[in-house]
């Protein structure tokens, strides 16, 4: 295996060292940013407009690349990584997005087994992880249904099924309640909660500080390109 993409279960599964973005355009999104985020750990990432959150999971994804500095993420050197390499490091993290980003004209069962079709998995794998996957949603008895046959709130289950289907290392969630209502806000953290306690490293960004102090997850928060706060024990304002 390529030195570059050796991986291992120790250390952090995201380091940042020294890490700094600046786009051709001039903006300087992040500067100087260092940040270990350990196997097992539910953080979120908070900051206003512009603070550098949606800078800060792009390079996480390999969407962008740093100016200086070092990014590792689940055993992946980003830094050296090559363009071909970019798959094998998506393929180890499940993403959840704001708008959902389902497949209108496939049900909710072949939403949530796409993923592993376009890897080649066996059919009979994909009918139990599937089922699997909506089950632990509360989704089971959607498998067949539209996307717009379902709420706002039941499209982000499967948006996060689809996320954990794969048995991803990492869940990277971007701002996975914006599009929701309250209720379902909790509901919806509740369960990357749940995900988190049995070992997956859930990130998730958020400006919803109701939830931020009423779950007590570690909150990075970013301000200017920087890490101004990175609390342990939770947000509290």
């Amino acid at each position: 295996m390529d030195l570059n993409v050796q991986q291992n279960n120790k250390g952090p599964i995201i380091e940042f060292a020294g890490v700094s973005k600046t786009y051709n355009s001039g903006t300087h999104a992040l500067a100087d940013v260092n940040i270990r985020i350990s196997k097992g750990e539910f953080v979120f990432v908070v900051g206003s407009s512009g603070a550098g959150k949606s800078t800060f999971m792009k390079l996480i994804m390999r969407e962008e690349k740093a100016n200086s500095g070092q990014i590792k993420v689940n055993g992946f050197d980003l830094t050296k990584m090559p363009r071909k390499q970019i798959p094998m490091l998506r393929r180890t993290m499940g993403i959840v997005f704001q708008d959902f980003r389902l497949i209108p004209n496939m049900n909710v069962f072949d939403n949530v087994a796409f993923a592993m079709r376009v890897v080649g998995k066996p059919s009979r794998i994909i009918r139990k992880e599937v089922s699997k996957a909506l089950s632990m949603v509360g989704l089971g008895h959607k498998a067949r249904s539209m996307p717009n046959q379902l709420s706002g709130g039941e499209q982000q289950r499967v948006g996060l099924a689809r996320a954990l289907v794969n048995s991803p290392d990492l869940i990277i969630a971007d701002e996975p309640t914006g599009n929701v209502d309250p209720n379902m806000s909790y509901e919806i953290v509740s369960l990357l909660s749940a995900i988190n306690a049995k070992g997956t490293t859930i990130l998730m960004v958020t400006h919803d500080h109701n939830l931020v102090r009423d779950f007590k997850h570690r909150v990075i928060m970013l301000d200017g390109g920087r890490i101004v706060a990175d609390n342990a024990g939770g947000f509290e304002q």
